[in-house]
Formats: structure tokens, sequence, C-alpha cells
């Protein structure tokens, strides 16, 4: 059995997929080459990776609509967005569905390889992590909310309506609960959940905790759970009842 980490390229112009499985294989990886959504699918249907790579550019379904439904089939498969964009509203939507990290093209071998092996580290600790959180089968509130840490989801306590998490959500909020009322810093919160680019991250970290008062606050206008405390960051402040 190849115990390797299995690594899927998810690129349309065949030379550059070509050269980025060569690349990889040279590192020491299993790694499959496919020319978009349709073949991805197909791939992943027996055989699940622990790292895909995937171009926004894609003809027919983009890499963001397949980086949403990777994280619908599963929460630790790395994924990495590969883009030729330099507007950064392009990363920022890619780590918002979902994504682990991006990287621009054209990059240099070596920081693709730093970044693959980034994301890799972070998924298995991820894993673990977990593993030994769903083991208590914790829901923590949140607001108007209960964060079920077993089922990644939001129950609406007033309905019992559940909502779904992104990975990048839940992945914050699952910090944000592990620290009650203790101030985190904004580049700690970056360290801790993504690792990512820092001016491009710093913007989705405030995207995301905007995002995440209107999910669970009773008013989003002046959030009670998730406080900003100036010159820091954000904390947690879970509720006295």
């Amino acid at each position: 059995m190849d115990n390797r980490p299995h690594i899927v390229v998810v690129e349309d112009e065949a030379t550059q997929r070509q050269m980025l499985v060569d690349y990889l294989a040279r590192q020491g990886f299993r790694v499959s080459g496919v020319d978009g959504g349709a073949a991805l699918r197909r791939l992943i249907e027996h055989d699940l990776p622990a790292l895909v790579m995937l171009d926004i550019g894609l003809p027919g379904e983009d890499g963001f609509a397949l980086a949403r439904w990777l994280r619908e089939k599963s929460n630790r498969v790395g994924i990495i967005m590969v883009t030729a964009a330099t507007d950064t509203v392009d990363r920022v939507v890619g780590l918002e569905t979902g994504a682990d990290d991006y990287i621009v093209k054209p990059f240099e071998p070596r920081e693709l390889l730093a970044r693959v092996k980034s994301v890799l580290r972070r998924s298995t600790a991820a894993g673990a992590a977990a593993g030994a959180a769903l083991a208590g089968a914790a829901r923590v509130r949140m607001g108007a909310h209960l964060l079920d840490l077993d089922k990644r989801v939001l129950i609406n306590l007033s309905d019992g309506r559940e909502d779904r998490l992104s990975a990048s959500e839940y992945d914050l909020l699952k910090v944000f609960a592990q620290n009650p009322n203790r101030p985190l810093m904004r580049d700690w919160l970056m360290e801790v959940t993504a690792h990512r680019d820092m001016e491009a991250f710093d913007r989705a970290i405030d995207l995301r905790v905007t995002r995440l008062r209107r999910k669970i606050e009773r008013d989003p206008s002046h959030p009670e759970a998730i406080r900003t405390v100036r010159g820091v960051g954000y904390m947690f402040v879970p509720p006295e009842d």
C-alpha cells in the first residue's frame, strides 16, 4: 500500500499540469493530474486525496465551485487555490469558499513546495485535534446559537434550525470557543487558523468575523459574543446565562 500523501493537480493546461505533477512527484508525493471538475469528481469517488491544487480559471466549473464541493465532501482535504489574478478579491473569495491557501502564478517551485508542506501539516494536526475535541461531542453557547463541534453546525436556539459552516468559519469559531474571555491578536489568529498571506488574510479575518456576527449575534451592530478589542483583535465572551 502506498502511504505517501496523495496530491491532485487540477489544471486544464496540459503542459503546466504535467510540470506540476512531475515536480511534486520528485519531492516524494503521490501525484495525479486532472483537467477539470468532471475528472476530479470521478477520481475522488474512489480515492480521497490529502491535498488538491485548484486552478481558479478552469473552463466550465471554476475553482471556487470545486472548492465548495470539496469542502462539502470533506473538511480534511487540503485545498490550495492557484490563480494568475493580482487582485486580492479573488484570493479572499477563495479563502472564504474553504480553501486553505493560495498561490499566484508565476510562482517559484520552492514556494509551492513550502505551501504544500504547510497545508499538509495543518491538515494532519487539525484532524488529530478534531478527533480529540469530538470525543467529548461538545456544544458551546455563542450568542443566540449553539456551536456543535461534532456536527460542525450552528444551532439556532429559538427554532432549532441548523446552519452549516464553511471550513474557515468553523476553524475560527472553534478557536474562539477554546479561548473564552481572552483577547486574541489578529496575527495569532492568522497563525493558528491558516498561515495565509498577511495582508490578504488580515482582511479575510475581519470579513469572516463580520459574517460570523451576522450568524450568531442577536444584534450584529452591537456584538456581545465576539467583541472587538481595540488595538488587539477579537475576544469571545460566553453569555452569563
